[in-house]
């Protein structure tokens, strides 16, 4: 399988998983033009792309599917309550509606759907199967039970590490905002986050992308040095880590 985090942050979301030939995207937040260019630069065509997988309507998860969709006729798979509250696409015959826990098959990959907590109507996460299992986990207020789960037998994880609580509280964002973020249906803080893969995760963890982070509230290298320092508690996993960015592509990691 190959992996690639096109963009990930507030400003745009877009993931790349394939079999080596064909993939699919989960999420589409930067534009087309974007979304090409940055599988260009990793050796890969936007002509293989068989679908595209929506995690939920919020502007930067969404952004390019439209123009990107209509391109290359990709069918969009989504959930009822999330293509009600945004606009996707206004070719309508390229809309999929899928429910928590489905699971599609596409070229080979099995890609499965479940539910999260977050401030959208009805946000979902995604596995994709093929050989080995990917989980591409962002956009989550707490490391639920689904959440749990899929990371105790994940492969190769795309966690959310949004923010350093430290510098979310002593930042400039309004208390408002700052109390949605900490909230249950607002983002893991790099704590939350390494602490669920501590506790959850397996051997068989070999990679993770930390994604989403925030631009205000967080850097790269802190939340590398608290994935370090909690990940270190566990003798026998020794996962790769990695970091996701809203400015390029990460390296295409095949396992």
């Amino acid at each position: 399988m190959e992996v690639c985090a096109l963009a990930s942050g507030s400003s745009g979301n877009c993931f790349y998983i394939g079999n080596g030939k064909n993939g699919i995207l989960v999420d589409a937040g930067i534009s087309a033009k974007q979304i090409c260019e940055r599988m260009a630069k990793r050796g890969k065509s936007a002509d293989n792309i068989k679908a595209i997988f929506v995690t939920h309507e919020h502007i930067d998860h969404v952004r390019g599917i439209d123009v990107f969709a209509r391109g290359f006729n990709i069918p969009i798979f989504i959930t009822k309550g999330t293509i009600e509250n945004c606009f996707v696409c206004s070719k309508k015959n390229l809309i999929k509606i899928i429910k928590n826990n489905d699971i599609i098959q596409i070229e080979g990959m099995k890609i499965e759907a479940f539910s999260k907590s977050h401030h959208a109507a009805d946000p979902v996460s995604y596995n994709v199967y093929f050989k080995r299992k990917i989980s591409i986990i962002t956009d989550a207020g707490y490391g639920c039970k689904n959440i749990k789960k899929n990371i105790s037998d994940s492969d190769f994880l795309i966690m959310e590490a949004n923010h350093d609580e430290e510098m979310l509280e002593n930042g400039p964002y309004p208390y408002f905002l700052k109390n949605l973020i900490k909230s249950d249906v607002g983002h893991l803080s790099n704590k939350q986050a390494a602490l669920c893969v501590l506790e959850h995760s397996s051997k068989r963890l070999k990679n993770i992308v930390l994604a989403h982070l925030s631009k205000t509230n967080n850097s790269p290298e802190v939340a590398l040095k608290t994935f370090n320092s909690i990940l270190k508690e566990r003798k026998d996993i020794s996962p790769m880590l990695g970091v996701s960015t809203r400015e390029g592509p990460t390296s295409l990691f095949r396992i």
